[in-house]
């Protein structure tokens, strides 16, 4: 069979981060027409191949686009609109959550923050703002995609409690792995320094990149190997009957900046426990809404005050990561404490 197959270029909007350039391509090349798709995260573009006859390249972006839930192809490039006037309820959002943290604090309610490290609150905190970020799309596509194909068998809640329970367990085995590994290097003050600024600037870009105003941002957030992804990805299509529990462990591996910015403070941590149950507060952040996800197509991305919550858990994130960067440069004596809680 002889095939015309030709190559278009489209401008994706609403891409942000790596698990938006997986889940395109996942979802582009199941149309029939589509043999090869390629997202490209910088460019908020991707490159398809098919045979799509005679339709114009206008009409297959539409066509295309009926595909994506959270995303849509053009054959224009789409024009940076900021909406400035979010930030005027987002603003005083962001900031009556952290005083609220402070207050906490003070209350000696709860140890959120901690001039020193990371606690298993501030884990929790950011496992919720990340799981309510379209940056764990997806995952809750990976839970769509595997909660149909075991519907399709009348098996619908034996699966996600199987995820679920896998993913905390998992989240505590490996992040306490890590946190032995960590102990291995037996870091120093420059070690931990180094660490902690690492955290910062990672927890940063998140913080930018939720914003949504400057695109150079999403250049430099931190990504899997892509091949790893994707072999996650494909799980998700099997209904073997240990699948879902096989899948919420991969997830750990999955292209999430919030998850591997908390596993690289977990190396600090040089303990199993500790580093296991950082990563556990963290999964555990994340169990809410990756439930609600489970049973329903919940996604923050769909709702019409969505660039409000966004640029407010960006504020948010960004200022942990200013407080772990300045509490980092206190660690080691380059400024005067600023934080007395």
């Amino acid at each position: 069979m002889t095939t015309n197959n030709k190559t278009y270029t489209f401008y994706v909007h609403g891409m942000h981060c790596q698990s938006c350039v997986m889940i395109t391509e996942s979802e582009l090349v199941k149309h029939p027409k589509v043999s090869s798709a390629k997202s490209n995260l910088a460019s908020q573009t991707v490159e398809i191949s098919g045979d799509f006859g005679e339709m114009t390249a206008s009409d297959i972006a539409k066509e295309l686009s009926g595909l994506l839930s959270n995303y849509s192809l053009s054959t224009e490039k789409p024009k940076p609109e900021i909406k400035w006037q979010e930030f005027l309820i987002a603003g005083p959002i962001a900031l009556a959550v952290v005083i609220l943290f402070f207050l906490l604090q003070k209350l000696g309610i709860v140890n959120l923050i901690n001039t020193s490290n990371v606690t298993y609150g501030t884990a929790f905190l950011v496992g919720i703002v990340a799981s309510l970020s379209s940056c764990l799309a997806v995952v809750g596509g990976l839970l769509l995609s595997m909660s149909a194909t075991f519907a399709q068998k009348g098996d619908k809640l034996k699966p996600q409690i199987l995820f679920h329970l896998s993913r905390l367990i998992f989240f505590f085995v490996f992040g306490g792995v890590i946190g032995v590994i960590g102990s291995a290097f037996q870091l120093g003050s420059t070690g931990a320094f180094v660490l902690g600024i690492t955290v910062g600037l990672v927890m940063l870009i998140l913080g930018l990149n939720l914003l949504d105003i400057f695109s150079w941002t999403k250049r430099l957030q931190p990504a899997m190997p892509k091949f790893v992804s994707q072999k996650v990805l494909n799980l998700s299509k099997l209904n073997h009957t240990l699948t879902p529990a096989l899948l919420g462990m991969a997830t750990f591996f999955l292209p999430c900046g919030f998850t591997q910015s908390m596993q690289v403070y977990t190396l600090s941590t040089g303990n199993f426990f500790a580093g296991g149950l950082t990563m556990f507060s963290f999964a555990l952040g994340t169990l809410p809404v990756l439930f609600l996800i489970s049973f329903s197509s919940f996604s923050i991305t769909n709702n019409t005050k969505a660039g409000i919550f966004f640029k407010s858990a960006g504020l948010i994130v960004i200022l942990f990561a200013l407080f772990n960067i300045i509490n980092s440069l206190v660690s080691i004596g380059w400024i005067n404490p600023v934080f007395n809680f």
